[in-house]
């Protein structure tokens, strides 16, 4: 049984903080004498959602870690309303910006309500306790997620999609206007993807998402920026940008793109057999 319901009128769908917008400014990083993110610039407008595609190694991950704080880059600058967020403190960025890194599921001797109380600290006294507001946040923060029922669950028992589940509703918990997520359909069924990728667009905040599944990308992005070895390469909105020419080019694919008739979206249809013959 859940203990930590309480009664909220705590609207989870508006965050504390305004959309942010969102610069990199010709971000570059090397790690080990590598290069593997080579001088990309993208912009973010507020409340925009943008989705950051690309094939496997094309850097996606390692250009959003700048974003939020976790891999300072070589040259170049993230700024967020004009801030660089590598200059300013950290507490500040996280009031405003929230992440869902792709490698956020640590083995945590914590139960699913204490990783999303995380999400809380920064608006917090250091070794403060949660009041009323907080645990009313953290209880509406699993509810979005359809995570409730887990709350008292340790979250190193939980399974890959659960764990992902938590880790949103974590970021949700910060009620910030701005967030960075790492694939976050990772590990979640087809339901869950939707509810997820729901959400962001219902909350209005600024997103960057980095996803592998090109139809979602298009159904629930704005614009897309595409990666290739760590080099920006295209970007625009999704009916631009995925044709079947990139898509043979960034992805060494044969695909077809069409116009869904009901939604409008553009759909990748990946031709198997057409694709070997390009490898």
């Amino acid at each position: 049984m859940t203990r930590h319901r309480v009664s909220t009128d705590v609207p989870i769908d508006v965050p504390d903080d305004e959309p942010g917008a969102v610069r990199a400014e010709a971000v570059s990083v090397v790690v080990g004498g590598r290069a593997l993110v080579h001088e990309v610039s993208v912009d973010v407008a507020p409340g925009e959602v943008m989705g950051l595609v690309g094939p496997n190694g094309a850097g996606k991950s390692t250009l959003l870690r700048t974003f939020y704080r976790a891999l300072r880059p070589t040259s170049g600058r993230v700024l967020l309303d004009g801030e660089d967020v590598w200059r300013t403190p950290g507490r500040r960025v996280a009031r405003r910006l929230a992440a869902v890194p792709q490698d956020g599921g640590g083995d945590f001797e914590l139960t699913a309500y204490e990783v999303v109380a995380m999400g809380r600290t920064p608006h917090k006294r250091p070794f403060a306790g949660d009041d009323a507001t907080d645990r009313a946040i953290i209880t509406a923060s699993l509810d979005a997620l359809g995570v409730a029922a887990l709350a008292d669950a340790p979250f190193d028992r939980l399974s890959g999609g659960e764990r992902q589940r938590v880790l949103i509703a974590r970021a949700l918990a910060q009620r910030t206007g701005t967030l960075v997520l790492d694939e976050p359909t990772n590990h979640l069924d087809l339901r869950h993807q939707l509810d997820a990728l729901r959400l962001v667009r219902r909350l209005g905040v600024t997103a960057v998402i980095a996803l592998h599944d090109l139809n979602l990308a298009a159904a629930f992005c704005d614009r897309l920026c595409v990666l290739d070895a760590g080099r920006l390469v295209a970007a625009g909105p999704p009916g631009q940008v995925l044709t079947a020419d990139l898509l043979a080019e960034v992805y060494r694919v044969d695909a077809e793109v069409t116009v869904h008739p009901r939604t409008g979206i553009p759909q990748i249809t990946v031709l198997p057999e057409m694709t070997r013959l390009i490898e």
